[in-house]
């Protein structure tokens, strides 16, 4: 089998400026270069977005005037996107999207209405369906930005059997069983370090263990998943920053390599990725080292599918930057780092 060259991405972005929506890019693995930069698919405010595993259909959050919501594409074998249907509401746009392995189910956590939602897609051509349940988060925090539940994670869990909800407004971690209807029945919550602010959450690829990255404490939570019942409980949490930096950062992506031995989390302000090497026995953190984003506000960054790469996406400065990551020590070289996208936050490859 020859190993592939070339890998298809894709960026979601705010589209404010020049932005247009949706951009796709080539990684040339051979010439370790970022090429063919171009827009996938003209819509309002894409920022976040989801493959399926089979690689036939994106997914991603949407804006249209008053109204938010999710929608639908076909990926041709070119990778170029083709328009299925979409689902919108009153109010804001979502801020997260994911669907199960199966593409039975799509979620979507919603920051400023504080709700998780759930829908089916239909199996034939992928296409959404309406929400079968909307759960509205109540609560706050003592930041002053948690006046209210902002709902900003909603992916499904190793086993696929519940949801692994992260409500940043609440400090909460909430867990949710997916019923074979797609419709959800809340069976646990963790609270979170009160005004730590959880973000996102990745999990590991062996299922015992997950990780939340926090916005406002900019730290990683190290915690135990029990597959028995949808529970979590904490191991550890863990600075992203260095002692000394003290200026305004919030936390933003977190990813775990394939073979399970680092995490990278990223940070928006101090403009680094960290680097952690995980304790296999026990879960725990220690931490490796900062690689610069070379921009502003790194909103996003993705492993490739090869795993010897690593795509960041500076919002603020509106640059998408290359490394090659080292498989051994996971650490990261930056390679380029003079790619335009207007506006970048969510970046995803198709799976190889």
């Amino acid at each position: 089998m020859t190993e592939k060259k070339h890998f298809t991405g894709y960026i979601g972005t705010y589209t404010k400026g020049d932005s247009e929506g949706i951009y796709s890019f080539t990684l040339d693995t051979d010439n370790r270069t970022i090429v063919d930069v171009k827009v996938a698919a003209k819509l309002e405010n894409p920022t976040y977005l989801t493959i399926s595993s089979n690689n036939r259909y994106l997914y991603s959050v949407v804006k249209e005037g008053d109204t938010g919501g999710l929608a639908a594409f076909s990926i041709n074998d070119n990778g170029e996107l083709t328009a299925i249907n979409s689902q919108f509401s009153e109010g804001a746009s979502p801020c997260h999207v994911s669907v199960d392995s199966k593409n039975n189910y799509v979620f979507s956590a919603n920051y400023h209405k504080g709700t998780v939602e759930s829908a089916l897609l239909n199996q034939e051509d992928g296409s959404l369906q309406p929400a079968v349940s909307i759960f509205k988060h109540e609560g706050s925090g003592p930041d002053p930005r948690q006046e209210k539940a902002h709902t900003h994670y909603a992916g499904v869990t190793p086993d696929e059997k519940y949801l692994a909800v992260v409500e940043l407004g609440t400090d909460a971690l909430i867990t949710y069983k997916i019923n074979d209807n797609g419709t959800l029945e809340k069976v646990n919550l963790l609270p979170i370090k009160a005004g730590s602010g959880p973000r996102h959450l990745a999990f590991h690829p062996k299922g015992k263990y997950a990780y939340i990255m926090t916005e406002f404490s900019s730290e990683v939570i190290a915690l135990h998943y029990h597959p028995e019942n949808g529970h979590f409980t904490e191991i550890q949490y863990i600075s992203t920053l260095p002692e000394d930096f003290t200026e305004n950062n919030q936390g933003s992506a977190i990813h775990i390599s394939a073979d399970g031995r680092f995490v990278y989390a990223g940070n928006r302000g101090h403009n680094s990725i960290a680097l952690f090497q995980i304790n296999q026995e026990s879960g725990e953190l220690s931490f490796v080292e900062h690689t610069s984003t070379e921009g502003d506000w790194p909103r996003d960054f993705e492993i490739d599918p090869s795993e010897k790469f690593i795509v960041a996406s500076n919002q603020e400065s509106s640059n998408i930057v290359l490394y090659s990551r080292d498989e051994s020590t996971g650490r990261l070289t930056l390679l380029q780092s003079d790619i335009t996208v207007p506006y970048p936050v969510c970046v995803k490859f198709l799976r190889n």
